[in-house]
């Protein structure tokens, strides 16, 4: 499991993608285009892909009663 206290490119990708699709998936929320960057497997990054906006909503949503 990934989490959010560890240093900045020492994730492992694959295992962040998957806790990340998880924890979306218990919110009732799919990225369909969720995976590892392949044009910068170096950097370490996500695509979160592109979502209609209310999927962009739910999440903000979401977000923001995670914040409270």
């Amino acid at each position: 499991m990934v989490t959010a206290q560890q240093e900045p490119g020492t994730s492992d990708v694959t295992a962040a993608v998957e806790t990340l699709r998880e924890a979306l998936t218990t919110a009732g929320i799919v990225l369909p285009s969720l995976g590892a960057d392949q044009a910068s497997p170096a950097l370490n990054l996500i695509a979160l892909g592109q979502v209609r906006a209310d999927v962009a909503l739910r999440l903000a949503d979401v977000i923001q009663r995670g914040c409270a």
